[in-house]
């Protein structure tokens, strides 16, 4: 019972500092609304709306390059780049550099 006549402990002998002190620690940490668990949600609604600009980004970019491939000018340009395409009447040589090439080396 020393130890209850510690300075520190004087005001634990109040009852309603108990109750008081036991409500706070459970409001914090152990009911369903507690801290913890907001402070997770609130990381978990950041995170979602990093991705939301993300890919409100991405929509931006993909809408340009339809608008760059509906004209006709821009679709011959994309399928001469990544399908190699080529007119009736043409010739064309693809020029292949060390350093683009896919080795082990530089993957």
């Amino acid at each position: 019972m020393a130890i209850l006549k510690h300075k520190f402990f004087k005001p634990f002998k109040n009852w309603f500092i108990l109750i008081l002190t036991a409500f706070i620690i459970w409001m914090l940490f152990f009911d369903d609304n507690s801290w913890l668990i907001h402070h997770e949600l609130n990381t978990d609604v950041e995170a979602l709306e990093n991705e939301k600009e993300y890919y409100k980004k991405e929509i931006e970019k993909d809408n340009k390059a339809i608008k760059k491939l509906s004209t006709p000018d821009g679709l011959e340009k994309f399928a001469r780049e990544e399908y190699y395409m080529k007119r009736d009447n043409e010739e064309i040589y693809i020029i292949e550099y060390e350093d683009s090439l896919k080795t082990k080396k530089n993957e």
